[in-house]
């Protein structure tokens, strides 16, 4: 079953509805009907699933083994011109975030605030910020019902989706990948930056302009995971040339290991070369 992953907003996580016979396209804009009220969003992916996991897929319940799985929403139409004017302009939301930006310095409360995103039907505003950590904001949402007279939702999300909505240009010199074409912000860790032998370059050079390590650490990992493997490990005994000796550092790109040898007579210091691991086999007859 083809299903057409939807997002209402940058910084929101898509989404999953059925195509109901539509023709949609990325990028196409689409009215939708969700357990909070009628959205419009993007479409800015497409899924195949087995028919007995559609309905999981739809489903947004925390508990997947007590759920009786509902079935997937279907899009229901394409976005018109009209659907468009419909929705609040930027004058409109850059005034609702201005005003919950001076509730918010009036509490006193430690968020930045990135954006406000009005619901298609009219009936919610979602403000989104940034914090270091959880924040009580019962009080500014109470205030913010009251004065738009609406549902209010403040939902928090990660430094990493500011650097989305913001926009940017990265060390290479060309626009942000979150910005263009993430559309999972997958968790980067320090084990990639090791296994791609970038580590010793530090965390500022290998961060993004987010603070946090580059997602593209991630888009390479797996040719290096797999080129490893074809070599011997730290540590391992080797016989070069005749000498015995001990690998002590991977060149994995070149495929190659710096092989240190033992002085042959005592006192004398040991010596360290690199060996092609391609060509020590062809002279070895592949061994």
């Amino acid at each position: 079953m083809k299903l057409a992953q939807i997002q209402f907003a940058s910084w929101d996580k898509v989404y999953n509805f059925s195509l109901n016979g539509l023709d949609l396209a990325l990028g196409d804009l689409v009215i939708v009907n969700t357990d909070l009220g009628m959205e419009l969003g993007e479409v800015v992916h497409f899924i195949d699933l087995p028919v007995e996991k559609a309905d999981e897929a739809g489903c947004s319940c925390p508990n997947k083994t007590a759920c009786p799985h509902k079935a997937v929403k279907p899009v229901l139409r394409k976005a018109s011109q009209a659907d468009l004017e419909r929705t609040a302009d930027l004058e409109t939301k850059d005034k609702a975030l201005d005003y919950c930006k001076k509730l918010a310095k009036q509490y006193d409360l430690p968020i930045k605030l990135i954006d406000a995103h009005f619901s298609f039907d009219g009936s919610r505003i979602t403000f989104a910020f940034i914090a270091d950590g959880r924040v009580d904001f019962r009080e500014l949402a109470k205030d913010l019902t009251r004065h738009f007279n609406r549902t209010v939702r403040l939902q928090q999300i990660g430094i990493r989706d500011e650097a989305r909505i913001m926009g940017d240009y990265g060390r290479c010199g060309r626009p942000l990948c979150c910005a263009r074409f993430l559309n999972d912000l997958a968790s980067i860790t320090s084990e990639m930056a090791e296994a791609q032998q970038c580590a010793h370059r530090g965390s500022d050079r290998l961060s993004g302009i987010c603070g946090r390590l580059m997602c593209c650490l991630s888009y390479e990992v797996e040719g290096y995971t797999d080129l490893v493997k074809n070599m011997p490990p730290i540590g391992a005994k080797v016989n070069v040339d005749g000498r015995r000796g001990m690998i002590v550092g991977h060149h994995i790109l070149k495929q190659s290991v710096d092989v240190e040898f033992p002085g042959e007579k005592e006192n004398e210091r040991s010596v360290t070369i690199e060996v092609d691991l391609n060509r020590h086999k062809n002279k070895n007859g592949g061994k």
